[in-house]
């Protein structure tokens, strides 16, 4: 077979689709329109009759980028243009409404309802375990964006326009002679501070919430540099608001960190290819380092190294049977030396950030004070396949969970971690980012033996040395999709000292 051949075959199918369908014209119209007529009439006497998006989001640029997905998906999405009260909740103008009357009623459904896998036996093995789905038990896109979305029983009756273009707002200048402030609770304020680093931009950072900032804003001076704040404003929708005290005395100044991403060769890892795509969108500057660059003297260049999450027997190169399909100079895996260059780097006062089930390396190589939970056991005592997890922030306590909301949802896959302090003199040394509910945790997908992980660490800082191991347990920035866990990952990117 030739990539002429599938070329060709290719060419075949589609001309084959549209000779059928030109042939039947009037049969394949009467179907679409027997199908999205029947499918409109299924979501019109449906309980839940629409979602409403509220306008008031923790993170309203994000909602956008959520309704531009709805759009993209060719949903017929509705925005208010007055403020209204629906089912007893007050609506802002600007709030949006997806109405279930609409052919695409099955799959708003999907992406913005609470789901849950069932449960029986055709999702369990003979002996009871249970079936793995491909990946994921839920793909509800508003909880893993962070998204307040609501069902509601009644069609929704105010003043709606049909949105017919995508969204995207521009941010607000307000004028002022002292000084800005940049909400931390956005995502793109992290986009906005990267193009302000790259202008050459002092910037500081909140640590406590007072003079009418919160723990996580961004600070700047007020600036004379032309067009660059309405430009920053335009692109990334973020506003800059006006000070009412001296930014010099508020916070303190951050730097941009000098970041390493780890590449492993092996044909490669599927979730340092999205780590990788997500620092581009936000404007991080990073460098690709592979094994040869894992040195102690080149480490010393950077402040944080980004382990993506990954197999262990693969991030070792212990995995023989895998890596003898690959050239010799192909294989990879952190042996003794580039182990030692990593432990000495975080001792020095650098940052190992291991995104989900790699900080299983990190704890076993470094000894540190914690443990995964939910390592070795049985799928019938703990499973939880692509689920949406409840938990709640540490956003006071810990630097890593600056601007997230108290409470969100964590995208947990099948092989993801979930920490437990070990009983050791070493205990002061971790502090938690995120922890899951101490009971009714799922939100979506599928969960079997919450008592496991109730109460227990999402993710965490680990002081080692001079430096800091960030576990994070979960897949922060999973297929670039999980906007509602982003910011733990770009906080780890920011000053934080």
């Amino acid at each position: 077979m030739r990539v002429r051949d599938i070329v060709e075959q290719q060419k075949i199918a589609a001309l084959a689709l549209l000779d059928i369908s030109a042939k039947n014209r009037k049969m394949v119209l009467r179907n679409s329109y027997l199908k999205t007529s029947r499918q409109t009439e299924r979501g019109k006497n449906a309980d839940i009759k629409a979602y409403t998006i509220p306008a008031d989001q923790h993170d309203p640029l994000t909602m956008e980028k959520m309704i531009n997905i709805l759009l993209g998906q060719g949903i017929e999405v509705f925005k208010s243009s007055a403020d209204f009260t629906h089912e007893n909740h007050n609506y802002k103008a600007g709030s949006y409404i997806v109405s279930m009357a609409q052919p695409k009623q099955g799959l708003v459904r999907w992406l913005l309802g609470r789901t849950f896998y069932p449960d029986n036996f055709y999702t369990r093995n003979v002996d009871g375990s249970p079936k793995r789905p491909y990946d994921m038990s839920t793909d509800n896109i508003a909880e893993y964006m962070g998204v307040d979305v609501r069902p509601v029983s009644m069609a929704v009756s105010a003043d709606l326009n049909v949105v017919t273009d995508k969204v995207h707002s521009i941010g607000a200048i307000e004028g002022n002679e002292i000084g800005y402030v940049i909400e931390g609770r956005f995502n793109d304020a992290f986009t906005a501070v990267n193009l302000l680093f790259d202008a050459g931009i002092e910037v500081r950072r909140v640590d406590k919430s007072e003079n009418g900032v919160k723990a996580g804003d961004f600070v700047i001076p007020p600036l004379g540099q032309g067009d660059l704040l309405n430009n920053i404003a335009e692109e990334t929708g973020v506003s800059f608001k006006a000070l009412s005290v001296d930014p010099s005395g508020i916070g303190r100044p951050i730097e941009r960190l000098k970041v390493g991403l780890y590449r492993r060769y092996l044909a490669g890892n599927m979730d340092e290819g999205w780590t990788r795509f997500l620092l581009e969108q936000y404007k991080f500057p990073f460098d690709q380092l592979y094994d040869k660059d894992l040195t102690k003297s080149n480490l010393r260049k950077y402040d944080v190294i980004i382990m993506p999450s990954d197999n262990m027997n693969r991030l070792r190169g212990s995995d023989e049977d895998y890596a003898a399909q690959f050239p010799p100079e192909y294989r990879s895996g952190l042996k003794e030396d580039e182990t030692e260059a990593l432990d000495e780097f975080v001792k020095e006062g650098g940052s190992l950030v291991m995104l989900g089930d790699a900080g299983e390396f990190a704890i076993d190589e470094f000894n540190l004070p914690v443990e995964n939970v939910v390592e070795g056991i049985s799928t019938k005592e703990f499973w939880s396949p692509g689920s949406a997890l409840r938990m709640s922030f540490n956003n006071e306590g810990n630097k890593l969970a600056y601007g997230m909301p108290d409470e969100g949802v964590a995208l947990f896959l099948v092989s993801n971690d979930v920490y437990k302090v070990k009983r050791n003199t070493r205990n002061y040394r971790v502090n938690r980012i995120a922890s899951y509910k101490d009971r009714d945790i799922l939100e979506s997908g599928w969960l079997l033996g919450e008592d496991h992980i109730a109460d227990l660490a999402v993710g965490v800082s680990v002081t080692h040395g001079e430096g800091d191991v960030v576990l994070t347990g979960i897949r922060l920035q999973f297929r670039a999709q999980t906007h509602g866990t982003f910011k733990i990952l770009f906080n780890a990117l920011i000053s934080r000292e």
